[in-house]
């Protein structure tokens, strides 16, 4: 075994990699970029290293910098986790350069699974079944299109190299398809350096089964059973489970076999995983990708095998046999996995930002995280921001052991799809264990949104809170000590108090009346009542019969606060003169102009000054959180200004294109 351990990544995996290394005896190096230097993984491991500044391309996907900081340190390993440059084969060939042994399987499998076009060849040499299509080497856009239509819509656009649902589009009409080859080609480009695409056949309703394999380097490969991770968004999973539900055992048994027949044929000596589509209605199989590496969800196999993947991953680098063979590895109970992500679950699931300002995990179910409370989420790296996961004897137990997890857990400050997953998790189809990746759009045909009077209560709650401030010193705020009190008891104050509460598109002015620890809340859906008491950063309020407890997070005029199912950041502030009104956020909208929805990286502008535009027409790109967003011009019109340049970092906020209304001009 070799001795010192570089863990080429980030976040709750780096986290997650360091704790095993630690335990089997290992010294551990960590990397990091300008943007995580006080980040979880550097505290905990032995060394620090940085490479760069935030952007990935000029830190974590820079090779040489990598092994520039294990040769520095020490080191004689390195882990490339996921993402990154896991699935890459200039690290691997850097590390054989250098003699510093790679954590992952052979180079020559990276190179032949890295591409999801070798690698439907290799399946079908192989004797496992793919989806029709097209993998050819014309990539223009002619002959993509005409082989879309030969295979029959619907079809889903792939890049072939990479994954995490970077680079996919699917197609149901002929009038969208050569824009979403232009997409999926310029996203697969940024995302991987390789534009090149394939057509696949949409399965319609199909469900995302996955095996987990290990192999050694002496040839012994067993398979760890499977995962359903059909609950996605974006092409991304968000639940992931083991072992799939509702699967008959004749196809189980083929997943088994399928996945490591294809393993077997490439000679695979490492953890990775086959991924399948199966038809929710016919049991149908069809081999989709291979990722070559460690997998988010590799946690609901080690619930239910017993084994920590990681460890054996790290043995079996280090050239150890697999001392157990297929019988003799079994599958206790059930295991299901939910990642919690910072993100607007309401809109589209975009990324969000932000300081975190309180982290409070359960603490009877596993939590694998890299954040805590303090932790800034920037925009540079995936909206990752842990992974739920929680064991049950049967799936019922496992589900509801969830459920009750991700009610407890509190996370203020940036947005989270906490409330969404909860959602999710009590759909009819997610119950029965029938979900297929169609769940969101079936379910939530129009978004999901947050419930509307529990996002009304949070805002009355944010009011609150600062109007209880009032007056009070440091000393006495109520967030600042952690023993219980009354609010505004003898001698506290009484009167009215006018605030406005800014969301993020929405404002509205509130009137607080406190006499003692009784309040009125009013603003513009009506009158509220409540008695509120504050006990260690959080709101106990009585609310008719019903009494709850709502953490909250004040950062200057901030004002982070969980109301039941809501999660909720606002900006609240005292005023004399009550000069906003509740506005919808629609309406706010300025058909003018197209500004940035949030902070990133402004990929591409596709119009000039001059331009014609029709309603619904992309006009720019947004990167973020390695997402790629695009912003449309919401009117028919002339291109007045292009105010931002490609490649150009932009504000939530910032303007980028203005735009004259068609309308504007008529007489």
């Amino acid at each position: 075994m070799f001795r010192t351990l570089l863990i080429a990544n980030r976040g709750e995996i780096a986290v997650r990699i360091i704790r095993t290394a630690k335990r089997i005896g290992l010294r551990t190096v960590a990397v990091y970029s300008d943007a995580d230097r006080d980040a979880m993984h550097v505290e905990l491991a032995d060394v620090a290293v940085p490479i760069g500044p935030a952007p990935a391309r000029d830190s974590y996907l820079r090779a040489d910098r990598i092994v520039g900081a294990a040769l520095a340190a020490g080191a004689d390993a390195i882990h490339p986790g996921y993402g990154f440059l896991s699935e890459r084969t200039e690290l691997p060939q850097l590390c054989r350069q250098h003699d510093l042994v790679w954590v992952g399987p052979r180079l020559e499998a990276i190179a032949a699974m890295g591409s999801k076009i070798e690698a439907k060849r290799l399946a079908v040499a192989a004797g496992v079944p793919v989806a029709p299509g097209y993998d050819g080497e014309d990539q223009s856009d002619e002959r993509l299109a005409t082989e879309a239509e030969r295979v029959g819509l619907p079809v889903m656009i792939k890049a072939s190299a990479g994954g995490g649902g970077k680079g996919m589009r699917p197609v149901y009409e002929v009038a969208g398809l050569r824009e979403s080859l232009i997409a999926a080609r310029r996203e697969a480009e940024a995302a991987f350096g390789d534009g090149r695409l394939l057509i696949e056949k949409l399965i319609e309703r199909p469900r995302h089964v996955e095996v987990q394999i290990l192999g050694d380097k002496h040839r012994n490969l067993v398979h760890l059973f499977e995962r359903d991770c059909s609950v996605q968004r974006n092409n991304q999973k968000l639940l992931e489970e083991a072992p799939a539900p509702n699967l008959s055992d004749r196809a189980r048994q083929a997943l088994h076999r399928h996945a490591v027949q294809l393993a077997s044929s490439i000679g695979y000596d490492s953890v990775g995983t086959m991924e399948f589509m199966v038809d929710a209605r016919t049991e149908d199989i069809f081999f989709l990708e291979m990722n070559t590496r460690l997998q988010v969800e590799h946690t609901v196999t080690e619930e239910i095998t017993g084994l920590d993947i990681v460890e054996w991953q790290l043995r079996v680098a280090a050239d150890e046999r697999l001392p157990f063979k297929q019988d003799d590895i079994g599958c206790r109970g059930h295991a299901i996995q939910a990642r919690l992500t910072a993100e607007r679950a309401d809109q589209s699931f975009r990324p969000d930002t932000g300081k975190i300002e309180r982290w409070s995990p359960p603490a009877d179910v596993r939590i694998d995280s890299g954040v805590a409370t303090g932790t800034t989420i920037g925009l540079h790296y995936d909206s990752l921001l842990a992974k739920v996961i929680a064991v049950g004897s049967d799936r019922d137990k496992a589900v509801a052991q969830l459920a009750t997890a991700l009610d407890q857990l509190t996370v203020l400050g940036p947005a989270t799809n906490r409330a969404f997953l909860c959602d999710a998790l009590g759909t009819s189809d997610f119950a029965q264990g029938r979900a297929t990746t169609r769940l969101i759009g079936d379910n939530w045909p129009n978004g999901w949104s947050f419930n509307a009077q529990d996002m009304v209560l949070a805002r009355r709650m944010a009011a609150l809170v600062v109007r209880i401030s009032r007056g009070l010193s440091e000393q006495q705020s109520p967030w600042s000590g952690k023993s219980g009190f009354r609010v505004l008891g003898p001698g506290g104050r009484t009167g009215v108090s006018h605030l406005t509460v800014k969301g993020d598109t929405d404002a509205w002015a509130m009137t607080v009346a406190g006499d003692g620890d009784l309040f009125t809340i009013s603003d513009v859906d009506g009158i509220l009542a409540v008695a509120a008491t504050v006990a260690q950063g959080g709101i106990v309020a009585q609310i008719g019969q019903t009494t709850y407890r709502m953490p909250f997070a004040v950062d200057g005029h901030r004002v982070a606060i969980r109301a039941r199912s809501v999660e909720a950041s606002f900006e609240v502030r005292l005023t004399a003169d009550v000069a906003l009104e509740s506005g919808s956020g629609a309406n706010n909208v300025d058909p003018n102009n197209v500004t940035a929805m949030m902070p990133g990286l402004l990929a591409d502008v596709m119009v000039a000054e001059g331009d014609a535009v029709e309603a619904g027409q992309t006009v720019a790109v947004l990167e973020s959180m390695k997402l790629f967003t695009d912003l449309k011009a919401v009117c028919a019109g002339h291109v007045t200004r292009v105010a931002a340049e490609k490649g150009k970092t932009v504000r939530a906020g910032d303007l980028i294109v203005s735009i004259e209304p068609a309308t504007s001009t008529a007489s």
